[in-house]
């Protein structure tokens, strides 16, 4: 099966192309420019590369959270249109689950975070056991304080990956939380690892419809949840 992945769940975006678990081309950038600009060039460009034409996909992937708001409505739109036009399936996959498939065929813990503001990240815990990705906990909001619990319980050192990673260092350091900080090309999410978990999907047969993907938050846009403040507070 032939899987065209995008990611633009945070400050980088990218987009893999892979067949029957072979990486067939990615293309990879951390600008800073807004996704709108970035993401359907990358697209574009890999599959000219590769040689093939957007009908002879099999399936589409995004990782539709959690993460940047604006990113992630830009990648899930991207891949709804396309899925649509070209009437084929697609996947939703969680970003922290995708950048835990970056560490597919090692032995160890996976600590995904990636940084959600206010002393808090967003969160999986993962184990690479036989070479399988196997989910310990769901994809959560929390504090730097429940993670550092959690991870302290567990009694094992761990591979702290994701942007959050910069975020939970200093804390773990201080908490004496046994980690080894994920390389550069292992650190951020990538549409290789966005790919692979949807094969996982695709290959249970539980590929959706276009109109039915959609985006998973974790919690509200900030500026739903200022309304609810207000409102709380204005009784």
């Amino acid at each position: 099966m032939r899987v065209l992945a995008i990611d633009s769940s945070a400050v980088s975006a990218s987009c893999a192309l892979l067949e029957d678990g072979k990486l067939i081309g990615e293309q990879y950038i951390n600008v800073g420019l807004t996704h709108s600009q970035t993401l359907m060039p990358l697209v574009e460009n890999l599959l000219l590369q590769a040689g093939y034409r957007p009908r002879e996909v099999d399936g589409f992937a995004v990782s539709n959270g959690p993460g940047s708001f604006t990113g992630i409505r830009i990648g899930v739109a991207a891949v709804k249109g396309m899925a649509a036009a070209l009437e084929k399936p697609c996947v939703g996959v969680s970003t922290l689950e995708a950048m835990a498939y970056l560490f597919e065929g090692m032995d160890g813990m996976v600590c995904a975070a990636m940084d959600a503001r206010c002393q808090q990240v967003y969160n999986a815990m993962f184990e690479m056991k036989d070479g399988q990705v196997v989910r310990l906990s769901e994809d959560r909001a929390l504090s730097l304080e429940e993670l550092v619990g959690e991870l302290k319980g567990m009694g094992k050192p761990v591979f702290l990956t994701g942007d959050g990673s910069f975020v939970c260092e200093k804390t773990f350091l201080e908490n004496q939380i046994s980690f080894h900080l994920a390389p550069p090309h292992l650190r951020y999410q990538r549409a290789y690892g966005v790919a692979r978990a949807a094969e996982q999907v695709f290959s249970q047969g539980k590929g959706l419809d276009a109109a039915a993907l959609l985006p998973f938050y974790l919690r509200l846009p900030q500026a739903q949840r200022e309304l609810r403040r207000r409102q709380a507070a204005n009784g």
